[in-house]
């Protein structure tokens, strides 16, 4: 089937309408804009015709009035964009609709790993700021503890990658994805084993014994 004709045939004046930002109502009455038109005066079914400009057409021609576009420019946006398979030798409409859900589907994917890689960092973030305030020295000569040292070190680091995954620049964050995911997940595994550990952790624990050996 040609291209044009497949088009035609799958795709009616109203569908493409209201999938090109129309409003149209229950009576298939929409307001025409290829005119200065305040209130709806083109009817959208399979055709189109606007009593106020007198503008008619099938889907194609609608299509190429609205973009400003060729008649086959309009039956190809049509096709790519409703799935429709031409069956005219070409499926390249076909193709570009499947191509489109595989990059959607990548999209989503990299989003859940932004996502999570935030969730764990800002997660770590968090127990910083409680081992450093939890853990500081009472004493001048007090032999500082390992999760307090660890919190001084790490806080500013953690806070800059927080900073760049909260950037408007996708290709700062996708870096920071990127290069620093098996960092994020040893830093997981640290936070789920802690957890596991109970209230205040085995390694907290044997920090603290550590620190206490070298009083």
């Amino acid at each position: 089937m040609h291209l044009f004709e497949a088009v035609k045939q799958s795709v009616t004046t109203r569908q493409a309408a209201e999938r090109y930002g129309l409003n149209v109502n229950r009576n298939g009455m929409a307001v025409c804009p290829f005119h200065r038109d305040r209130h709806p005066s083109m009817k959208v079914d399979c055709r189109y015709y606007c009593f106020g400009c007198g503008a008619t057409g099938d889907v194609i021609d609608f299509v190429s009035l609205l973009h400003g576009i060729s008649a086959k420019e309009a039956a190809l946006m049509l096709a790519r964009d409703f799935s429709i398979l031409c069956g005219d030798g070409t499926d390249a409409p076909r193709q570009s609709a499947v191509k489109k859900l595989r990059l959607e589907a990548e999209e989503q994917k990299y989003r859940r790993m932004e996502q999570h890689c935030f969730q764990v960092l800002a997660d770590y973030y968090h127990l910083l700021r409680r081992w450093r305030e939890e853990h500081a020295p009472c004493q001048p000569d007090e032999a500082w503890h390992p999760l307090f040292v660890e919190a001084l070190q790490r806080l500013n680091y953690i806070e800059y990658l927080l900073d760049g995954l909260l950037s408007d620049d996708l290709r700062e964050r996708a870096a920071i994805v990127t290069e620093y995911g098996k960092e994020v997940r040893a830093i997981e595994q640290r936070i789920s084993g802690l957890a596991a550990a109970g209230p205040g952790g085995r390694e907290e624990r044997a920090g603290q014994r550590r620190a206490d050996a070298e009083r």
